[in-house]
């Protein structure tokens, strides 16, 4: 199985908070590949409900899309990009 990594939206400027930073410990690696996973549509830890709010935002636009992706033994990621488009940013769900 391929997975597409190919964006499905615009990001906008792309932002971290200082509690994302801590949890990927400045790995920038990580950071991208989460980022574009986000980009491809893929949401990650979502519950159903809000992967379908989310294809309807990517098809539709108008509203935020939101990604979740839990780190092993380290916290959770959300990752947003607002409804504009114009910026995404990672965060911690406590900096939400």
């Amino acid at each position: 199985m391929t997975l597409s990594l190919s964006p499905r939206f615009q990001l906008g400027l792309v932002a971290a908070t200082p509690g994302a930073l801590d949890l990927i410990q400045n790995d920038l690696g990580l950071a991208s590949m989460l980022v574009a996973r986000h980009a491809a549509g893929d949401g990650g830890d979502l519950c159903a409900e809000d992967a379908g709010l989310n294809a309807e935002a990517i098809r539709l636009g108008g509203r935020r899309i939101m990604s979740v992706y839990k780190l092993l033994g380290a916290g959770t990621i959300w990752i947003i990009t607002e409804a504009d488009r114009a910026s995404t940013t990672l965060l911690t769900p406590d900096e939400y």
